[in-house]
């Protein structure tokens, strides 16, 4: 009974523990992946609603990554969004876009 509820409890924090999303993480990605080409900056999040931004990070993230490697203008990109780092990562990205769509009623903060 002991090691059941030890590996029980075990499971369940490491569950919890990779299931949580960092909204600062996801900021952090954008400042240093987007706005490169997005010159807008942080506004930029703000010109999509929610709806809109949950539908792009479905299945973490291939269609924003479609998005933009459909667009000849989005070259620089690429790399990144071929990458094992956007999958792993992107459900960062898609709490701080989500947190700051244009509909949510939120501004992000400037650092």
């Amino acid at each position: 009974m002991t090691k059941f509820l030890l590996i029980f409890l075990s499971l369940t924090i490491i569950s919890l523990s990779t299931a949580n999303a960092a909204i600062y993480k996801g900021q952090r990605i954008f400042v240093k992946k987007c706005i490169k080409c997005h010159d807008s900056g942080q506004s930029f999040v703000a010109e999509y609603k929610m709806r809109k931004w949950k539908k792009w990070m479905k299945k973490k993230g291939k269609p924003l990554a479609s998005l933009h490697l459909k667009n000849k203008k989005a070259k620089k990109s690429w790399k990144y969004f071929k990458s094992k780092k956007y999958s792993k990562k992107s459900k960062h990205l898609k709490q701080f876009l989500v947190e700051y769509a244009k509909d949510s009623g939120n501004v992000p903060a400037c650092n």
